[in-house]
């Protein structure tokens, strides 16, 4: 969640100007900190403290198939916890109210197993509702409705009474964009695919679905890596799951810098309320496919306001899991989450990362 520090940084006329400039600097320098020091974070200042709320029931799950009961549970735990309120519709109201359109980010592509699992949706979904939001203001989304079908979501979505979206579907808004020099390979579906003229491909226009639409964005992704990124975690899934043309970022320096400036634009990153790690299982190997036999059962959910806190945890554990199972490490991009830092996205120091765990 972008803090109000960040915000009223952004609405200073000389930080548009001179932003990529202190970005590609600051991060030249984070980059010869991190060769001389591979230790995840170490030489990173310390930051302002981030809280995660950790919750565990070690029935969770069984045989690594989620048991609804236990998930509702835990994020009911969880979110008391994080809230300090008495009741779940308390809780939920400190992060939207009736008059919000509700949107929940999945990440849905790797299907029910491995991706985002529909029954930690549910439990989010039913406590909105027990909050007041009334059904057709909440909205489950990810880019593609075909990965949201195939990952069971229309059947959610038809149980609980609420709506399935998906972010190219509702097309993207072209005075709402992420503009950047390099040009990219346009595919069907980004908005200029097919056009032609100058400065084609150079932006990546955000969906309308969070522009037009969405006033309060859930991110919910699982624990899952990325062979780039380190983690398919919640900054990705709001970043680069608002917009189209994203392929020309699909590399180490163009990532680092892309993706949290992306988070930062106001019609994105200033819409999330809350971030959940859904820890039920660790997946540390085969990034959008699902590979059970590369997970560990965590039986854990994590909840925080801080996207880049959760995922700096859930680096760190995906390499610790790594470890335990004798798999050969990752090279993670440390730079995304340090120039997010950077951006005043949250916290990736790992020092400044306050864990809290549910009675």
């Amino acid at each position: 969640m972008v803090t109000s520090a960040a915000r009223s940084v952004k609405k200073r006329p000389v930080f548009a100007v001179f932003k990529r400039f202190f970005l590609l600097t600051a991060g030249l320098l984070l980059s010869l900190q991190t060769h001389a020091a591979p230790t995840l974070f170490s030489r990173e200042t310390p930051g302002p403290a981030a809280r995660v709320v950790v919750a565990t029931d070690p029935d969770a799950t069984i045989a690594f198939q989620p048991q609804p009961e236990k998930v509702r549970a835990l994020v009911n735990r969880g979110l008391l916890q994080l809230t300090g309120k008495t009741n779940i519709a308390l809780a939920w109201r400190t992060f939207v109210s009736s008059k919000d359109v509700v949107g929940i980010k999945v990440y849905s592509e790797p299907g029910a197993n491995s991706g985002t699992r529909p029954s930690v949706v549910a439990a989010v979904v039913e406590g909105l509702i027990a909050s007041g939001i009334p059904t057709n203001k909440i909205i489950i989304w990810d880019k593609e409705l075909t990965h949201l079908r195939l990952a069971g979501y229309g059947e959610l979505a038809e149980r609980l009474h609420v709506r399935i979206a998906s972010a190219s579907m509702a097309g993207f808004d072209e005075n709402n964009f992420y503009d950047n020099p390099l040009i990219g390979n346009l595919v069907w579906g980004d908005l200029e695919f097919g056009k032609k003229g100058p400065g084609l491909g150079r932006k990546s226009f955000v969906t309308k679905l969070v522009s037009k639409e969405i006033t309060k964005i859930i991110s919910i992704v699982p624990l899952l890596n990325h062979n780039l990124a380190g983690t398919t975690g919640n900054l990705g899934n709001v970043g680069f799951g608002s917009v189209d043309n994203t392929q020309r970022f699909e590399q180490g320096e163009r990532l680092a810098t892309a993706l949290p400036e992306i988070y930062a634009l106001p019609s994105v990153g200033d819409k999330v309320v809350l971030n959940i790690t859904d820890a039920l299982l660790c997946q540390y190997q085969g990034e959008q496919r699902s590979l059970l036999h590369y997970s560990a059962a965590l039986n854990q959910i994590w909840l925080s306001k801080d996207p880049i806190a959760l995922d700096s945890l859930a680096i760190q554990e995906l390499n610790k899991q790594r470890l335990l199972a004798k798999v050969p490490p990752s090279k993670t991009n440390l730079e995304i989450y340090q120039n997010a830092s950077l951006l005043e996205l949250g916290v990736s120091n790992l020092k400044s990362i306050q864990i809290e765990t549910t009675p």
